[in-house]
Order: C-alpha cells, then structure tokens, then sequence
C-alpha cells in the first residue's frame, strides 16, 4: 500500500511543479508560497477532522512535537525556496534539482537515523546525480 502512496506522491508533486509554474507567473513567489501553504494546511486539517484523529493531539510527545516543529520549519524554508526557483528558472530544470532531495535524504537517513546505505543506493544516488546534472547542464545538447 506504501507503493500507491509514494505513486501518488510523485504524480501529485509533478502537478505541483506545473500548476505553480503557471500560476506564479506575476505573482511575488512568497505571495504565492502562502497562499499555497493556506490551501495544504485546511486539507491538512479537513483530513485530521475526517478522519477523527484530533483527539491524538494530547497525546504528541515533547519530542515529537520539537521535530514535527523543525520540520514544519524545514518545509517552509524548502517551499520558499522552491517557489523562488521556479519563478527565476524553467520548471524542467528546477525540478531535477529539487529530486537532489532524494540523494539528500538518503545521506542524512544513514549519518542520522542509522539506516542501511547499500551498494545499490550508492548506485542509485550516483545515477540521481549525474541524470540531474545531464538535464540541468544539458551536456549533450
């Protein structure tokens, strides 16, 4: 079932790439940035009331609360960023950039988390990294 929702996740952010694209022309990027964020935060919201999960918010953790925090604050920072790139530059360009993440979180999830780094995400993180800089710098043009 993860599959499906990773599926998705990846349909959904490539439509976000192109309709923000579309609709930021003209618009200040942090203008657009929050607008955005007001949209996802009363999905958000809508899916937690759906689905009757508020009554689980006495039970977050102190330090659960601290990292859900840092991280609100790191998606913040990434979609600020993000929205400003995709105002300078092409959508096909910044978005190979923005899949770094995956390379990214990858290294991250094995120096913080401990988890397991393989011959073959190695790999993978090579090919991430060189197909962004073959798309990005357009080599073989």
């Amino acid at each position: 079932m993860w599959m499906i929702f990773a599926v998705l996740s990846a349909v959904f952010a490539a439509l976000t790439s192109i309709l923000a694209k579309i609709g930021i022309e003209g618009v200040n990027s942090n203008l657009a940035t929050a607008i955005r964020t007001i949209v996802v935060v009363i999905m958000a919201w809508g899916m937690v009331f759906l689905t009757h999960a508020q009554n689980g918010l006495a039970e977050i953790s102190k330090k659960s609360w601290i990292f859900l925090i840092l991280s609100g604050l790191a998606t913040g920072a990434s979609w600020l960023c993000y929205y400003k790139a995709l105002q300078m530059g092409d959508a096909s360009k910044v978005v190979p950039i923005d899949k770094l993440s995956v390379v990214i979180t990858l290294i991250l999830a094995f120096v913080f988390l401990h988890e397991q780094f393989t011959t073959k995400s190695l790999i993978g993180c090579i090919l991430i990294g060189a197909g962004t800089l073959i798309m990005v710098l357009q080599i073989f043009n």
